[in-house]
C-alpha cells in the first residue's frame, strides 16, 4: 500500500477593519534609484532564494531517482530469478531473489517465490519462514497461504497446513489448488491417526510436493 503525502495549503484571509470594511493594502515601497545597494540586496536575496528552491527541487528529484533505481533493480533481480527457476537453476534463482529482498525487505512476492524454490530444493523449514513472511506482508494474498500450507505439509505439519489452506479459501472460496491440497492434508491426518492407532512409527511421516496420497 502506497502512502500518498498530501500538502495541505494554508488558506489566508484578509482581516476585516473597523465597521466591517476591509483594510486597504499598503502600497509597495519603491526603491530609490539613487540607492543601488537596496536593489543589489533585493536581487541577491532573490537569487539566493532561487538557488535554494532549485537545490530543494534537485534533492527531491535525486531522492525519487534513487527510489526508482532501487525498484528497478529489485524487479531486475526478480525477473532474472524467474528465468533461472524456469531453467531449473534453483540455487541461482534463490540468490537473485535474496538480493532483491535485501534491497526491498517488504516485497511479499519475493518472499513467496523464495518459499517455492526452497520447497523444490528440500528446505521445508526455511520455506515455511519465507512463506510466513509473505502472508504477514500480504495477509489477503491467497497464493501466499497456499505456498505456506504446502511448506507445512512438506515439514510434516498437515494440521497447520489445513489452517493455511482454510485461510486461502476464505479469500478465494473456490480455488481449485487450495481445495485439492486441503484434501491431501486431511487424508494425511487420517493416515497418521491410523498409523498411530496401529502402533507404527509416524515420526518421519512427511509429505512431499511430488507425492501422491491414496485415499484412506
Amino acid at each position: 500500500m502506497k502512502i500518498v503525502w498530501k500538502n495541505k495549503a494554508k488558506a489566508g484571509g484578509v482581516s476585516g477593519g473597523i465597521g466591517g470594511k476591509k483594510r486597504s493594502r499598503p502600497l509597495p515601497i519603491t526603491l530609490n534609484p539613487d540607492l543601488p545597494f537596496d536593489k543589489g540586496e533585493d536581487e541577491a536575496s532573490t537569487a539566493a532564494g532561487g538557488e535554494a528552491d532549485s537545490k530543494n527541487l534537485n534533492d527531491g528529484q535525486e531522492a525519487l531517482t534513487n527510489e526508482d533505481r532501487i525498484r528497478n533493480l529489485v524487479e531486475c533481480f526478480r525477473s532474472q530469478g524467474n528465468q533461472l527457476a524456469e531453467d531449473g537453476k534453483y540455487h541461482e534463482a534463490l540468490g537473485k531473489w535474496e538480493a532483491g529482498v535485501s534491497l526491498e525487505p517488504k516485497n511479499a512476492v519475493l518472499h513467496e517465490q523464495k518459499a517455492q524454490i526452497l520447497l523444490e530444493i528440500g528446505d521445508s523449514w526455511n520455506a515455511i519462514k519465507a512463506a510466513t513472511q509473505a502472508t504477514e506482508l500480504e495477509p489477503l494474498w491467497c497464493e501466499a497461504w497456499i505456498t505456506l500450507g504446502r511448506a507445512q505439509l512438506n515439514f510434516g505439519e498437515p494440521d497447520s497446513a489445513i489452517e493455511s489452506f482454510d485461510r486461502a479459501l476464505e479469500i478465494k472460496p473456490n480455488h481449485e489448488e487450495a481445495l485439492t491440497d486441503r484434501n491431501t492434508a486431511i487424508r494425511l491426518v487420517k493416515k497418521r491417526k491410523l498409523l498411530q492407532a496401529s502402533g507404527l512409527d509416524v515420526a518421519d511421516n512427511r509429505y512431499k510436493v511430488t507425492d501422491k496420497v491414496e485415499s484412506v
